[in-house]
């Protein structure tokens, strides 16, 4: 309790200022006592006359989860009952994109606001997030919510300015660190600055392991995290929350791909035990149908605590699928319709299987093509919260969407991974394949598969992109 009290003096201290010199306290504390402490903060709390008039808003990003992986986006194979009835419950956005076609500039431009174009890396580069930087989180906490993230955060640690809780979170549960994120059995997660160690798994020492790979597994990381979450929802109080839940799954182990010839790291196959599949297929499906089952549980909780009508429940993955850890991705064509996967800038790699579900407020069963990506998702959250997103953000809050209502659009999207530019003006994308690398230009309403290159019959269009892109890099 102590340590919540003085993470509130901090999250005081924020709205008077950007920073603040207190940090948390080196305390052991239970998850529950965590929870009960959250929850006695958020009755302390009074910003904003009605906090009740404000939503709930929890924001799920798995990892590496195609276009095509999910029932409702057309998957026939893997089940995701309880995702396809967020669907049916909600609007899909099927023209959503990601901020980048790897996970660390992914979740930068995610927590940040902006597009590849402006965000300090395109790649899955080191970084460490800057006190100058500003997160989504920070701003709602600033403006009264409870913030919580559960899963892979990959942008700084507690050495640094980095860490989720010098970062706008109250509480984080899960992965500091990108790399031991591969690992489904690590011998510890991190609980806000404190370890918190995982019985029964003991790394290998393998050379090809990297120290991201157990040789006795006991305690699935997803389960823990999960656990943490549900808890969290089972104890907040009146004040409104913004939940970030960042499971890891289907992400592959890339080293356990190496070391063992099976990087989908699973408890059991599940119902797909006895398919004639080699084994890192069944794990991928699995993987996906156990998550989707914790969404399920998620969703039942909400309507238990009787939050349901008033929380904005938002889906999706951070980029497109892998072939990775001995998965291939055409297994289950994972991508759907589209060309190309992760680290690619075709829809493959970019374009995110979202859902969107807020009962009373978002149609059930509705579907919007309406351009958006995951540098909207800030300002979006600031509107619902009540507050202004910072001036100068990539992002344009997608709430009129949600609700129905007419929309501004983006004047394009941009997405750069390396040497490799794209963007998106209405049915138009413009992709740059490489360094050195002509564009090529397709007309996604006719193709949304890219498989005609029109550059050569539209210079005019040609141009326009050509401007776009130019104007993203400034």
């Amino acid at each position: 309790m102590r340590q919540r009290l003085i993470q509130s003096i901090h999250s005081a201290a924020l709205k008077a200022g950007r920073r603040t010199s207190i940090r948390p306290c080196n305390l052991r504390l239970s998850s529950f006592a965590y929870v009960i402490a959250l929850a006695l903060i958020g009755h302390a709390t009074t910003i904003h006359a009605q906090q009740s008039d404000r939503p709930n808003l929890i924001y799920i990003m798995v990892d590496d989860l195609g276009y095509g992986d999910l029932g409702c986006f057309g998957q026939q194979t893997i089940k995701t009952p309880n995702i396809d009835h967020l669907a049916a419950e909600g609007m899909k956005l099927t023209s959503h994109y990601s901020g980048n076609t790897v996970c660390r500039p992914s979740r930068l431009s995610l927590w940040t606001g902006m597009h590849a174009g402006h965000t300090a890396i395109d790649s899955n580069a080191p970084y460490v997030l800057k006190e100058s930087d500003v997160t989504v989180a920070e701003l709602l906490q600033q403006a009264g919510y409870t913030t919580v993230g559960i899963g892979k955060w990959a942008l700084g640690n507690t050495e640094n300015s980095g860490h989720p809780n010098r970062q706008g979170f109250d509480f984080w549960m899960g992965y500091l660190d990108q790399g031991e994120a591969h690992n489904y059995y690590p011998a510890k997660l991190w609980r806000n600055d404190q370890k918190v160690p995982l019985p029964g798994n003991v790394i290998s020492d393998a050379p090809l392991a990297r120290g991201r790979v157990s040789s006795k597994r006991t305690t699935y990381s997803h389960d823990v995290m999960t656990e943490e979450m549900l808890d969290f929802v089972r104890g907040q109080g009146d004040k409104p929350f913004l939940m970030h839940i960042h499971w890891t799954i289907p992400h592959a182990n890339n080293e356990g791909g190496r070391v063992n010839k099976d990087g989908m790291e699973v408890p059991d196959y599940g119902i797909y035990a006895d398919r004639d599949w080699p084994n890192p297929e069944k794990g991928f499906a699995a993987m996906i149908t156990r998550m989707d089952g914790d969404v399920g549980r998620l969703m039942a909780l909400l309507k238990e605590k009787q939050i349901d009508d008033n929380t904005l429940v938002v889906f999706t993955s951070d980029n497109g699928p892998h072939s990775e850890g001995n998965h291939k991705h055409e297994t289950f064509d994972s991508n759907g319709p589209l060309r190309g996967y992760k680290r690619d800038l075709y829809e493959g790699g970019i374009r995110m299987p979202t859902i969107a579900r807020w009962p009373g407020k978002i149609a059930a069963g509705s579907t919007s093509d309406q351009l958006l990506a995951h540098y909207d998702w800030l300002p979006t959250a600031c509107e619902l919260a009540g507050i202004d997103p910072p001036a100068g953000v990539d992002g344009i809050s997608f709430a009129a969407t949600l609700l129905g209502q007419s929309q501004r659009p983006h004047e394009y999207l941009f997405w750069s991974y390396g040497d490799k530019k794209a963007a998106r003006i209405g049915n138009w994308k413009a992709v740059i394949p490489g360094k050195n690398k002509p564009l090529e230009l397709y007309d996604l309403a006719n193709d949304i598969g890219e498989t005609k290159n029109i550059a050569d019959q539209h210079p005019d269009v040609v141009q326009k992109m050509k401007q776009a892109i130019a104007a993203a890099l400034e």
